[in-house]
């Protein structure tokens, strides 16, 4: 990995190091390319990784199903053929053409020079939204993702937030934590109907019309202090993860001059954005039809590339053959 502040030569940058981006790198390698990623996160796998690594995921071809992290950790080992350089925990925040290509810097003083851009970001720069009564509780028993589960075994777990994360976490940690309690403010969810059925069939608690007030502990979560319609309610807590979902926030990438909307880069079905040698896939595309799911941002990813190529080597060919024809 490059050093803050380093200048770095490449055929193809990627900005965004979740499935698509890494599908993306491994296919950059395949038509001979040099190719670095950039992602604001510390580590690969994007919101994947971030936020539900242990969660099952149905919808990505030849698995009946796979964990977040295990598909993950296939993609790592699938783009490494490319030999990526990548440039992780910094965040992309200018972008200069040329007639040759095209220059991207970060927030770390890096700059990036590359034939062409492809920006695979998901939502963008994503932060969770708080949980107003957890200042200051975030590492002593408050946390926003469960990026594994190990640490709340044995321990009495609130839950906040009524979506798919939130329900999803109450499920998988059934069986691993001694309670867990899912509290919401409304008596409606907005997860997925299966899931909440499950939850509801289980041992966990639901708390509905309920907010959480405060938070006690000495040095670490001990109590948590629930308004429950209107009353008060302590129960003993070791472990609060607040699920009240997350704001997205495309950042510079705003300021380039890409054509946006609403916080999805518009592009062609060549996957071209309105700026040349810039190309995106992914969740954070946009055009008529689009379905914002993983496997649909593979089918991108390898369009996007193939079309960069191009712009890369204007002696190219944007088919590349198959890659059984080279085994």
């Amino acid at each position: 990995m490059s050093a803050a502040g380093t200048v770095v030569e490449t055929d193809l940058l990627i900005i965004g190091a979740g499935p698509t981006g890494l599908f993306a790198t491994y296919y950059a390698g395949f038509r001979g390319h040099r190719v670095a990623v950039i992602d604001s996160l510390p580590e690969l796998g994007g919101q994947v990784t971030a936020m539900y690594p242990e969660k099952q995921i149905f919808d990505v071809a030849g698995f009946p199903s796979v964990k977040g992290r295990i598909l993950v950790d296939a993609l790592v080992e699938q783009a490494a053929t490319a030999k990526p350089e990548y440039l992780l925990n910094r965040t992309a925040t200018g972008l200069a053409h040329d007639d040759d290509g095209a220059t991207v810097t970060c927030d770390d003083g890096t700059e990036i020079r590359a034939g062409a851009v492809l920006i695979t970001a998901g939502i963008g720069k994503f932060s969770p939204r708080p949980l107003p009564a957890g200042e200051g509780w975030l590492g002593r028993g408050m946390e926003f993702f469960v990026p594994s589960f190990e640490p709340y075994a044995g321990k009495d777990v609130v839950i906040v937030g009524g979506g798919d994360s939130a329900f999803d976490w109450a499920l998988n940690l059934t069986g691993i934590a001694r309670s867990i309690a899912l509290v919401h403010r409304r008596d409606a969810f907005r997860a997925h109907e299966r899931t909440v059925q499950q939850v509801m069939e289980s041992e966990v608690e639901i708390i509905t019309k309920a907010q959480v007030s405060e938070l006690r502990g000495d040095g670490t979560l001990e109590s948590v202090v629930l308004d429950v319609d209107g009353e008060t309610v302590t129960r003993p807590t070791q472990a609060l993860v607040a699920a009240l979902g997350f704001v997205a926030d495309l950042g510079p990438l705003q300021s380039w001059g890409i054509e946006v909307s609403k916080r999805h880069v518009i592009v062609d079905s060549a996957m071209r954005t309105n700026l040349p040698r810039v190309f995106a896939a992914g969740d954070i595309t946009e055009y008529d039809g689009k379905v914002r799911l993983i496997a649909v941002g593979f089918g991108e990813a390898a369009t996007a590339v193939n079309n960069a190529t191009v712009a890369i080597d204007p002696t190219a060919h944007v088919f590349p053959g198959h890659s059984s024809e080279g085994s």
